[in-house]
């Protein structure tokens, strides 16, 4: 265990490791190295130009795919530091963890699930994998980034149990046998998924008042909402307008990352970890809000669902952006000449088309969908 860290916070010199072993890095930890591996893949490059809730041509301002992964290494790198966890590997996961995600957001998602339910069906997460195991062609002696286990694992959010058992036969006792027995991630890849849900919930209330969508009165109806508006008045009589807003936003953060190292200080005292392992044989996360927190949370998550995610201004976005995916998934599968030759020459016709799509940058998927049928949707 590396000097002055607890013992229930990954230790990069004790790493499971890589699928394929290599040489340490002289100057780097396993995990130092996993980030920087993935900053410079290209499919980290692409989530520039992927949609969060608000496709990229509608404004230079709103959040992407990856400010959305910038901010969530950000918060979750500080609560790391408060409790001592692996800072690299909670940043190395919080960069990958989108690296699957569809242009058009949760819409690509969902279509090319439609369209794989017969060839295995298509998950974003699991396509996250995907990418740093197999997709990124970057290395001569290997496919992907060969990233270390605890990496891949923080990852893997969810699964379903076919996905879990497919890669439980390739990997017996890897990243997915949680999922086949129970069982927790790391609580670096539990900060993630935590830190992810903080910064989206944010962000979305940011963007959904920037747009025009959802109203500051709106929100008031959220009690997370509305008491950081009120303390934020209370510090700031005159503040008003785009100010005030962030001021609110920037209490329900710290209010929110407070609450989860005080509720995991707690958690931790209470299980006694001995180390990593013994977080992974939890029978429930050990990283956490307090439950008032989680109701507050939750509370927000249900508004925004409601009221942002299911406007009708972004409904209709939705439904064109699904069928720019259903008519280029079509166009592929029909000829896969149309596609480059390292997609068109797969066997796995179907996998192959979806991973080309999957891949691409909404702006890029608009385009593509033009040249081959020369409709203009947007």
């Amino acid at each position: 265990m590396t000097a002055g860290c607890p013992p229930y916070a990954a230790d990069p010199a004790h790493s499971r490791g890589r699928r394929l072993a290599e040489p340490a890095a002289p100057t780097r930890s396993e995990f130092q190295r996993d980030r920087d591996r993935i900053i410079h893949s290209t499919a980290f490059r692409r989530l520039v130009y992927k949609t969060q809730v608000f496709l990229n041509h509608e404004g230079d301002l709103f959040r992407t795919r990856l400010t959305h992964s910038l901010e969530v290494a950000q918060l979750g790198r500080s609560i790391a530091r408060s409790l001592g966890l692996d800072e690299d590997l909670v940043e190395a996961v919080a960069l990958a963890h989108d690296l699957g995600h569809t242009p058009f957001g949760h819409a690509g998602q969902d279509v090319l699930d439609e369209c794989m339910r017969e060839h295995g069906g298509f998950e974003h997460n699991l396509q996250s994998l995907r990418v740093v195991d197999q997709l990124e062609q970057r290395y001569p002696d290997f496919g992907g980034l060969n990233l270390c286990f605890e990496t891949r694992e923080g990852i893997l959010k969810h699964c379903s149990r076919r996905n879990a058992e497919a890669l439980e036969s390739t990997e017996p006792g890897g990243i997915a046998t949680r999922f086949l027995h129970g069982g927790q991630p790391s609580l670096e890849a539990q900060l993630c998924n935590l830190a992810d849900e903080v910064a989206y919930n944010a962000h979305d209330v940011d963007d959904g008042v920037r747009s025009g969508l959802i109203e500051l009165e709106q929100l008031l109806e959220v009690e997370l909402v509305r008491e950081h508006w009120r303390s934020s008045l209370d510090a700031h009589p005159h503040l008003a307008g785009k100010r005030l807003l962030f001021e609110t936003i920037r209490r329900m953060l710290s209010a929110q990352v407070y609450d989860i190292i005080d509720a995991t200080r707690a958690a931790l005292g209470e299980a006694a970890p001995t180390d990593s392992d013994a977080v992974r044989r939890c029978d429930k996360p050990l990283l956490r809000f307090s439950a008032d927190m989680r109701t507050k949370s939750t509370a927000l998550k249900r508004f925004l669902f409601a009221n942002l995610y299911r406007h009708p201004q972004v409904q209709s976005t939705r439904a064109r952006a699904e069928q720019v995916l259903r008519d280029l998934f079509a166009a592929y599968s029909t000829e896969p000449a149309q596609m480059p030759a390292d997609f068109a020459e797969r066997p796995d016709r179907e996998r192959a088309c979806a991973d080309y799509i999957a891949g691409m940058t909404d702006r890029f998927a608009i385009r593509e969908h033009q040249r081959l049928t020369g409709k203009t949707l947007f």
